[in-house]
């Protein structure tokens, strides 16, 4: 447009020049002459005006072409790079089909999980079908929001494309035609072959939003249903809860109001167990893999145990009091098993029964000729009759068969325990408690058999497997407290130091018995066991749940008393952890091997450091965990920041301290130091002070801060040997080069001081009675340095007296002169 401009400008001056030059060659001209001149001139500059306008006209039309030409060049590559996305999605981003199959297998589950609740509901409803049937209609619930999430998000998308290409195609520029017929029709024939591109493009997006929303629909029809189902469920279960002691059948011997196959039932019980199986080993995949490692950790620590009891010759023949070391394997199972079972919420019966049965059989076959026999035959009728109703209870609904097998299973426990009451060998029962668990199973079966026979099916089979599992459950955790505590004796009387086989546990920290507290959680288990099988345990929990789960606030803070308990938890396992590391700071963990002092040196000057980082990602992690926002958590340490100007001063010189202890490493644990004058081995490096365990025994406990500042001699930072000297008096008339050569052969001959450097032999004076004799040597380790010089002075002595070397005894002559006497 500027070249534009410039060649009119130029033409319109040079017209201009060239009729100036024509009017000054007239010379003269008259009046009549002028005035045409000036009408022809103002004719000429109304012509220019009129060819500028015309030229200015046709250079804005020009300018806005061409914008328009842009614009529309914009337009049509922001529609092919859209285009480009939507089939790359279309391509890879949409499984309708696997997407349909999986709302299928939902509605298929689902049947499955309505049988004998929703559907062929039979006379009433039984407690473990409506718990079963609860657990996986909450699972399918939570499998179909997360689907229809998913297809939400595909649905959103492709409505994305389809309005971006609706607005992109409905873009006004793109029907602006160029003036020139020409560029009119290539650009025509651009918007065609365009045209072709978005078509099938836009024709598959409007076909997958179509599916996908058809999707949707059905999606929300089946969470209709499971919600629906799982209500009805609730309500049920409700009812159950509230009348516990109703009646549901008839008695037993009545005629079957009635009748399903029961063959039919055990199909339904089989594939509702299944489905509940999969689905909860699904989502506690972790925590599975988690119990397996442990069950190896304590396999590992006892296998390692009876090896050196084994080496030892410590091994009792019938394993009295080291029952744990008789197969490390079983014991790991049970001692596992029976306390992280716990972490598992609501675990389906069938998880549960796979537990108990895998440690009450390793417990069987530990039992296995170390208890009285009599007692061991008690233990498996218990068993067996224990895994017979934990298989009945498996079966979910009602039927007539089953209630008779539910009748001589419960007969059978209460005639069983009436034995074991009455003539039961109780002067060679090892557990006493045993006998207690045993009498009220008792009752529990007779309350059982009396339910059954008058038609309260849900009490008589609640009564039924709690009675068995009240014994089984107590025996298991009465012989884990004892396995443990075995466990825990035999470790601590054997590991005087920390092997590197056990982590280096340190079991004079652990004791030589299970914690208090142990007892405790392990009696609140059972009641927790023994009250799950009951109708109303969820709703006398329920409220408990519910107050631990709801929102507080205080302030503009909202908490959780879950995450609140998460957030002690989570610390407490940090602290728990770092104290755990801390038993490689201890005395066990020095060396006592002669030739291996400083085979674990360099692990103790790291365990500071990795204190600190288990505390550091701990805390992170427990803030993270309980929602504490960041600004609270600045105001805090804001507080504490002034606390520090003020008064910890010596607590963080000291915590700095350790951290400089650590990295600089100046002293390890182990290291044989001398501070002030007072020798000792390192205990432990803390956080805030460090332990010195001295020569007379006792712990000195020194702060980080005066360690750091103290002139400190650090004898193993040299290789744990130091030089030692003896001085010797030997007589004037001795032969000194006999004498040289005698303590040559003694330290030649001393294995404890080095020989490179070798000891060296000086004399060094003549003294008022005898000459002075110096040996230097080098102890190989400091510990020894006393003994070694010790023995060598004993040495010296016996071999001087052999070889005639006098020792003299310093003399002095005194003679007194009295006055002499007066004549």
């Amino acid at each position: 447009m500027a070249i534009k401009l410039l060649f009119i400008v130029s033409i319109f001056t040079g017209i201009l020049l060239f009729r100036c030059q024509e009017l000054c060659a007239q010379g003269k001209v008259d009046s009549v002459h002028v005035r045409n001149s000036a009408d022809s001139s103002s004719a000429f500059v109304k012509k220019m005006n009129a060819f500028a306008q015309r030229m200015k006209d046709e250079s804005a039309g020009d300018f806005e072409s061409d914008r328009t030409e842009m614009a529309q060049d914009r337009a049509l590559d922001i529609i092919r790079k859209s285009l480009q996305k939507a089939t790359l999605y279309l391509k890879g981003g949409i499984d309708t089909l696997g997407f349909a199959q999986q709302l299928t297998d939902l509605e298929k589950d689902f049947g499955v999980a309505s049988d004998g609740v929703l559907t062929q509901k039979g006379t009433a409803q039984t407690n473990r079908n409506l718990f079963a049937t609860a657990n996986i209609i909450n699972e399918l619930l939570n499998k179909t929001l997360a689907i229809r999430n998913n297809l939400a998000i595909h649905h959103e998308t492709l409505s994305a494309f389809r309005f971006q290409l609706d607005s992109l195609s409905n873009n006004p520029v793109l029907f602006k035609f160029p003036k020139d017929s020409a560029n009119t029709v290539k650009y025509l024939q651009h918007l065609v072959v365009m045209a072709y591109q978005v078509s099938p493009i836009d024709s598959s997006i409007k076909i997958a939003a179509a599916n996908v929303r058809t999707l949707l629909n059905r999606t929300d029809m089946i969470a209709l249903k499971l919600q629906t189902g799982l209500e009805e469920v609730h309500l049920y279960q409700r009812k159950m809860a509230i009348g516990v002691f109703n009646r549901e059948f008839g008695n037993i011997w009545d005629p079957a109001g009635y009748a399903r196959p029961f063959s039919e039932i055990l199909t339904q019980a089989k594939a509702k167990g299944e489905l509940n199986l999969m689905f909860f080993a699904g989502n506690n995949s972790g925590k599975l893999i988690a119990v397996l490692l442990l069950i190896i950790t304590s396999y590992i620590y006892l296998r390692s145990l009876k090896t050196i009891y084994i080496e030892k010759g410590l091994l009792n023949v019938n394993f009295d009091g080291q029952l744990v070391l008789r197969y490390p394997q079983l014991s790991a199972m049970i001692i596992v098993i029976n306390i992280f079972q716990f972490i598992f919420i609501s675990p389906p019966f069938i998880l549960s029964l796979l537990f108990w049965t895998v440690a009450a059989f390793s417990l069987s076959v530990i039992f296995r000729n170390y208890i009285n026999r009599y007692w061991y035959r008690v233990w498996m009728i218990m068993f067996v009759l224990f895994l017979i109703c934990a298989c009945d209870n498996l079966i979910l609904q009602a039927s007539r068969t089953e209630r008779w097998l539910m009748f001589f299973i419960s007969l059978s426990g209460f005639l069983v325990g009436v034995t074991v009451l009455l003539k039961g060998r109780r002067s060679t029962l090892r557990e006493k408690w045993m006998i207690y668990t045993i009498g009220l199973m008792t009752l529990i079966e007779c309350g059982a058999v009396w339910a059954n026979v008058f038609g309260r099916y849900n009490l008589a089979k609640t009564l039924m497997v709690t009675g068995y599992l009240n014994v089984v459950i107590a025996i298991l955790f009465l012989w884990t407290v004892r396995l443990i505590n075995e466990g825990l004796y035999l470790a601590f009387n054997v590991y005087t130091r920390q092997e590197k086989k056990l982590f280096y546990l340190n079991f004079e920290r652990v004791g030589n018995r299970a914690p208090t507290f142990f007892y405790v959680a392990l009696v609140i288990g059972w009641f927790i066991l023994f009250g799950r099988n009951f109708a109303g345990f969820s709703y006398i929990a329920g409220p408990l749940q519910d107050f631990f789960t709801r929102e507080h606030s205080i302030g503009d803070y909202t908490f959780t008393i879950n995450k609140l308990l998460l957030f002690l938890v989570i610390i407490a396992i940090a602290v728990m952890v770092s104290r755990v590391v801390s038993f490689f700071a201890s005395d066990g963990h020095i060396a006592t091997d002669k030739n291996n002092v400083n085979s674990k040196r360099g692990v103790g000057s790291w365990l500071l450091l990795i204190r600190i980082s288990i505390l550091g990602i701990g805390s992170f992690l427990a803030i993270a965990a309980a929602g504490i926002p960041m600004d609270r958590l600045t105001i805090i340490l804001g507080a504490l920041g002034v606390g520090i100007g003020f008064g910890l001063q010596t607590l963080v010189n000291n915590l700095v301290s350790g951290l400089i202890i650590a990295f600089e490493k100046p002293v390890n644990v182990g290291d044989i130091v001398e501070i002030g004058g007072q020798g000792g081995t390192m205990k432990s490096i803390g956080f805030r002070s460090s332990v010195i365990s001295t020569w007379d025994g006792a712990d000195l406990i020194m702060p980080n801060g005066d360690l750091l500042s103290s002139h400190l001699t650090n004898w193993t930072l040299g290789g744990s040997h130091k030089r030692l000297s003896i001085l010797i008096s030997v007589a004037y008339d001795s032969d000194l080069n006999k004498v040289r050569k005698v303590l040559a052969g003694i330290l030649d001959k001393e294995e404890r001081i080095h020989q490179h450097p070798a000891p060296v032999v000086q004399y060094e004076q003549f003294s008022n009675s005898s000459i002075d004799v110096r040996i230097y040597f080098w102890a190989r380790q400091m510990k020894e340095a006393g003994d070694t010089r010790s023995d060598l002075i004993i040495a010296i002595q016996t071999a001087f007296a052999a070889q005639g070397i006098n020792i003299p005894i310093p003399q002095q002559d005194v003679y007194v002169h009295g006055p002499k006497d007066e004549i």
